[in-house]
């Protein structure tokens, strides 16, 4: 009993040194990346508001023509 854990100690040993001489280097230096596409997505959020704005503007004044035309039809059929 005293040989296998005399065996695994000893493998203990050899991994743990052996993880304190492997070294990693990076493959590439790292770099802070600037986020420049901040900028145009926001632009982009604004002209597809201002897009969706005009849009939803044009619907109410097309309605509210219409409404007026058919109530203008209504009162000029009363008389």
């Amino acid at each position: 009993m005293v040989n296998w854990k005399a065996d695994l100690n000893s493998l203990i040993e050899e991994t743990m040194a052996f993880a304190k001489s492997v070294r990693v280097e990076p493959s590439m230096p790292r770099t802070v990346v600037e986020p420049n596409w901040m900028e145009s997505e926001r632009e982009d959020i604004r002209r597809r508001v201002a897009n969706f704005k005009a849009h939803q503007q044009r619907f109410i004044r097309e309605r509210e023509d219409y409404a007026a035309s058919e109530w203008n039809r209504m009162l000029g059929s009363q008389r």
